[in-house]
This record gives C-alpha cells, sequence and structure tokens, in this order.
C-alpha cells in the first residue's frame, strides 16, 4: 500500500463516523433532557460530520464514488461547522435572537449550496476512491456552488474557536474549574484540526484529510467528555467550600468562642 492509499484508507472515515455518531448521541441526550438550543445546534453539526464521515467511508470501501453521495456528503462536510459555530453562539450570546438569525443564515446558505451541488455539472477525475476526495469536483475554487461553502466555514470556524477561547479565558481565572478550562484547550485544539484540514482539502490538498478528521473529533469528543464533567466540577468545589466552613467552624479557636 502506498502512501496515498493510506492516507485514504476507509478506515479512517469509519472511525470517524463512529466517533461522530457516538458524540452526536451523547450532545442528543443531553437536550432531550434540557432542551437548551445550543445542544441542538450541535446534535445537527455532529449529526452532518458522523454521516459525512460514513460516506467517505463507504465510498472507499466500495472503491467508487457515486454523484448523489458526493453531492450530499460535500453539503453536509462543509455546513456542519456553521452549525457547530451556531451552538456556540447560542451558548454564550445573552440574546437568542442573533441565534435564530445566524441558524436562518445557516439553512439559506444550505438551501442554496445545494441546489448548486444537484445541478452543476461535477468534475468526474476528482470523484476516484484512493485520491481523498475534496471540492474540487464542484469546480474552481470560486465558482459556483463551491464558493457557498466560505459562508459556513470562516463564520463557523470563527464563533468555535473564539467561543473556546473565551471559555479559556474565563475559566482560567477560577481555579476550582481548572479541568474546564483545559476541556476547552482540547476543543479548541480540535476545531482547529477540522477547519485547518477542510481548508487545505477546498484548497486541493486532501491527502491526509480522513485521519486529520478522526484526530479532530476524537479532540472534540474529548473536550466535549471532559467539560461535560461541569456539574460533577461544582458539586466537588461545594464540597470542599463545606468542609473548610465545617473546620473552621469546629476550630479550636471558635468553639472556645463565647460568641459563637
Amino acid at each position: 500500500m502506498n502512501s496515498t492509499a493510506f492516507w485514504s484508507h476507509w478506515i479512517w472515515p469509519f472511525v470517524t463516523a463512529v466517533l461522530g455518531f457516538f458524540f452526536a448521541y451523547l450532545v442528543l441526550r443531553q437536550y432531550i433532557e434540557r432542551r437548551k438550543p445550543h445542544q441542538l445546534a450541535w446534535f445537527i453539526g455532529l449529526l452532518f460530520y458522523a454521516v459525512a464521515a460514513a460516506m467517505e467511508a463507504y465510498s472507499e470501501y466500495a472503491w467508487s464514488w457515486n454523484h448523489w453521495i458526493y453531492r450530499i456528503y460535500i453539503v453536509l462536510a462543509a455546513s456542519l461547522v456553521g452549525f457547530l459555530g451556531l451552538g456556540t453562539l447560542y451558548l454564550l450570546s445573552k440574546r437568542r435572537i442573533w441565534g435564530h438569525l445566524y441558524a436562518a443564515f445557516n439553512i439559506v446558505a444550505m438551501v442554496i449550496f445545494l441546489y448548486g451541488t444537484l445541478t452543476t455539472k461535477l468534475a468526474t477525475e476528482f470523484l476516484k476512491p484512493g485520491i481523498t476526495v475534496g471540492g474540487q469536483a464542484l469546480g474552481a475554487s470560486l465558482s459556483f456552488p463551491r464558493y457557498m461553502s466560505l459562508f459556513f466555514n470562516i463564520p463557523g470556524s470563527l464563533l468555535l474557536l473564539g467561543g473556546a477561547i473565551y471559555s479559556v479565558i474565563l475559566f482560567s481565572r477560577k481555579k476550582e474549574y481548572a479541568y474546564r478550562m483545559w476541556a476547552n484547550v482540547i476543543i479548541a485544539a480540535g476545531t482547529i484540526v477540522i477547519a485547518g484540514v477542510g481548508s487545505m482539502a477546498r484548497a486541493g490538498k486532501a491527502v491526509g484529510l480522513y485521519p486529520a478528521e478522526m484526530v479532530g473529533a476524537a479532540l472534540l469528543l474529548w473536550g466535549f467528555l471532559k467539560a461535560s464533567t461541569l456539574e460533577k466540577g461544582a458539586q466537588n468545589v461545594r464540597e470542599k467550600r463545606a468542609a473548610r466552613m465545617e473546620a473552621r467552624d469546629t476550630s479550636p479557636e471558635q468553639l472556645g468562642n463565647p460568641n459563637r
């Protein structure tokens, strides 16, 4: 197996799909319990991520890229970052209207992008298994509908990365929530990996895309699982504070104080 075949092997996107579906399930479970809009947006983005990876794995395993699978795949692969960024906007913004507006923007852009991919003539020479497909089959970099991916990649990546950095700064001021800070560092790293390989794939440098997607998915899942211990961590903090208060109140000085 040569290096190109190794990096485009179906096992990479298969593992990514497994991680993605598991991650999406965890977020969906949280949404069912809490009904928060950021959880729904993240679920949609992660579901797109998992389905796109499954399409990659199937196509590489079957050694054939079906034209219709590719048309749906490229839309999901490009728009997922927009929905992940939407989740971050919902989480951090005090006014939901900004999230609603960005959600509408994502949906409109996705409909236009899907229409373009369903009606454009594909460059079939780029739809060969073993070369790791990107957006090249849609045409030149700035041609329609290929440039529509920019409407998801740029704002979505900025929101994801900016939200993670903001959370790192916020929680770095609280030693008891250091684990939360590191969770966002990991999420930021995963975001950088996904955004970076996506940009490279768009530029036609898709070698290594599949394993990089797997690494990005693993980092995001790791960060999410670490961040999801917030309630447990908060409980630990409360217990430690209560223990300190109890120790202070039962100290010899306090026990001998008649004014207690």
